[in-house]
């Protein structure tokens, strides 16, 4: 365990440590004699819950993930359902189907940005469904599609690794349920209703807190494709705490919203534990 350990402090444990102690001053990215670094108390806190962009790249990160997570839970399960039967060539499906999950979210920005195009496929694909009627879309740079175009490549990007442990947990199950539900006379609606969606009841747990820390996460989808806008309807956290950092250079102010950011999914991380867990034991 040391090179890991040795690891988790160095490139984990230290820089947040050190992010609290920068939250508490006024550091700069780049020091400027005019200006020393000074201590400066919860200012920096009183101004990150004062800002209305703060607020507003809180409020559109938590939209994205009441979005993604039972968007792309319902994914991933359904995929893994599928090939985890009998299906002939299920091997090769399953990898194709995880060839997402492979690819830096940098290339499937780059991949889906020509596929958002005023020229692209879906404009494409819209055009030819309602026969020309409905004209092409910029589906970026709209207020009413920017964020759900990040929701759909991002559900598309990160299915995969809830799918893997999805099928793990189908396999797990024992199949003398299936054969007791079959002898019972179950349609496959009541078989997976009684038998396979409790019988995962550990593993929603997993899928929901690992997507949720993931979707606060959001940000290279961001950053390349809409750079927070338009209008700012897809600010996040995380961008606003780039852009503060390492654009503007407030380190101090920067080191603030990270920490607030953390406590933030970390209170609702245990908190989706407790109610979940309480929620099984009923």
């Amino acid at each position: 365990m040391g090179p890991g350990v040795i690891l988790t402090l160095l490139f984990i444990v230290t820089p947040f440590v050190l992010s609290i102690f920068l939250s508490f001053t006024n550091q700069r990215l780049v020091p400027n004699l005019n200006i020393p670094t000074e201590f400066i108390g919860f200012r920096n806190y009183e101004r990150v819950l004062g800002r209305p962009d703060f607020w507003n790249a809180f409020g559109n990160t938590g939209l994205f993930v009441a979005l993604i997570v039972p968007i792309q839970g319902a994914i991933a399960l359904g995929v893994a359902m599928l090939i985890n039967s009998k299906l002939p060539m299920r091997n090769l499906f399953r990898g194709v189907f995880f060839i997402p999950t492979v690819m830096t979210m940098v290339v499937v920005s780059v991949i889906w940005a020509v596929l958002f195009r005023i020229d692209g496929f879906f404009n494409q694909f819209l055009d030819l469904l309602s026969f020309g009627m409905l004209g092409p879309v910029d589906w970026l740079t709209n207020e009413m599609t920017a964020m759900g175009s990040l929701i759909l490549l991002s559900a598309w990007q990160g299915f995969p690794f809830q799918m893997v442990i999805y099928l793990a947990g189908l396999q797990a199950i024992n199949p003398e349920l299936y054969e007791a539900a079959k002898v019972e006379g179950s349609t496959s609606w009541q078989t997976f209703r009684h038998v396979t969606f409790p019988s995962l009841r550990n593993t929603h747990v997993f899928i929901v807190i690992a997507t949720t820390i993931l979707g606060f996460k959001l940000f290279t989808q961001v950053n390349l494709l809409t750079q927070g806008g338009p209008q700012g309807v897809t600010e996040t956290v995380v961008q606003l705490i780039y852009q503060n950092g390492f654009q503007q250079g407030k380190v101090g102010f920067a080191s603030a919203l990270s920490v607030v950011f953390f406590l933030t999914v970390l209170l609702i991380s245990i908190a989706q534990r407790y109610f979940l867990t309480n929620e099984e034991t009923k």
